[in-house]
């Protein structure tokens, strides 16, 4: 008979006393992944954001192996999005598997790992040393998180797993096609697609979960459908779409666009109106509303390129559905597991708006012609940017404190 989570969750605490011990020892900036992650990932976004449009106003170059365009979206991907990846799976996982969470000195490597990385890619000239130091985080922390899963018994979330050694393997792809040594471009493809299938995947497990949970302590009757076919159909979809879009493109445009269409089909049972008095679950649906679109724009874009420009579409995926849906998960995780109301605050609200605007700006700005357009690029980046930087403002002291009601390793994240 297979052990239930929770008797699973005592045997582990019962053996690891002296992992408890660590854990609690440990500063509360290292207690759980979420801390340090979301903070890095909201800290590098908005920092990051702000130099490459300096660099594209002014024609700087980079110290590192990535130029340009190619340095913008190897951080955005691999740096920013590579760190809430593991602050949400760090701080998921033990929740999955009941075994304690990574903390302390382990969790202080992996951070250590994580920022040089970001050093190999930004400021390190020779292209074998840079790949070497920024594919060391992601490399370990996929050991880590197998680790957990395997020992836990968690086979249902293996496909996470899976998803992030496509993110892995995009990453080494990137640094062999600068380097000449790959024809490209298939690695920011394959990375985006594996973004848009764990955004299809998590945010569709938490999405339908957080709204049906809300509206039942409402007293609401009707509630968002529970998994069936369509939504089976709508994953399908994606993971057919993304693999043709990565390997043929020119042939993707039908996929993609069904795939858009299920997921905003599959969106639209989950009760999205019903959310508009409640922010911090309206911007989950707002997330997923953006994959489902950029998915269609995508495959628009290969249709009919001169109307709906690959930049738009493209952004419609980094900036719309991975911005959103990143700063939904990382507002929700930190309130709730520092120990305060999960409602969202003028702050917050502020955040929510800079992102859907900046993104919206961004997604509209290869529409504009002439000088405007750079005008345009630079206001939706200000704004995308700023959004981060006021999560890292508002929800940085949150982050290096203890949680309010004393944090617990067996809290339920």
């Amino acid at each position: 008979m297979t052990e239930s989570r929770d008797k699973r969750s005592e045997r582990f605490r019962s053996q690891g006393k002296d992992g408890r011990g660590r854990y609690l020892a440990a500063p509360a900036f290292l207690h759980y992944g979420f801390r340090p992650f979301f903070l890095l990932a909201a800290i590098h976004a908005a920092l990051a954001i702000a130099f490459w449009l300096h660099a594209y106003a002014t024609g700087a170059g980079m110290a590192g192996p990535f130029q340009g365009m190619e340095w913008h979206a190897h951080e955005m991907l691999f740096g920013f999005l590579g760190a809430v990846i593991a602050g949400f799976l760090l701080t998921a996982i033990p929740n999955w598997t009941g075994r304690l969470p990574l903390s302390g000195a382990p969790l202080a490597v992996l951070v250590l790992l994580w920022l040089a990385g970001r050093i190999g890619t930004t400021l390190v000239g020779n292209p074998a040393l840079a790949l070497v130091l920024d594919l060391i985080f992601p490399a370990v922390f996929l050991a880590a998180i197998l680790r957990e899963i395997l020992a836990g018994s968690n086979w249902r979330n293996l496909p996470v797993a899976g998803m992030y050694s496509l993110f892995l393997i995009a990453n080494v792809a990137h640094h062999l096609e600068a380097s000449g040594m790959v024809s490209g471009p298939y690695a920011i493809r394959l990375a985006l697609g594996a973004a848009a299938m764990l955004i299809a995947l998590i945010g569709g497990r938490i999405t339908p979960s957080f709204t049906r949970n809300w509206l039942v302590k409402q007293g609401a009757t009707e509630l968002p459908a529970s998994f069936g076919a369509l939504d089976r159909a709508a994953l399908a979809a994606t993971a057919v779409a993304v693999l043709a879009w990565v390997a043929l493109p020119g042939l993707s445009a039908p996929f993609l666009l069904a795939a858009g269409a299920l997921l905003l089909a599959r969106l639209s049972r989950w009760r999205s109106r019903s959310t508009l008095r409640e922010p911090i679950l309206l911007v989950l649906h707002a997330g997923y509303a953006w994959l489902g679109a950029a998915l269609l724009l995508i495959g628009l874009s290969g249709i009919l390129p001169d109307a709906v420009p690959q930049s738009s579409a493209a952004h419609a995926l980094a900036a719309g559905a991975i911005g959103t849906m990143t700063l939904a998960v990382m507002t929700r995780a930190t309130l709730g597991h520092t120990g305060r109301e999960i409602r969202a605050d003028g702050w917050t609200l502020a955040i929510y708006l800079a992102v859907t605007l900046g993104a919206l700006i961004r997604v509209a700005a290869p529409f504009a012609g002439g000088e405007a357009r750079i005008g345009w690029l630079v206001t939706g980046g200000v704004l995308w940017g700023a959004a981060f930087a006021l999560f890292a403002l508002r929800y940085g002291p949150m982050l290096v404190t203890p949680r309010r009601r004393g944090d617990d390793p067996r809290r339920k994240p």
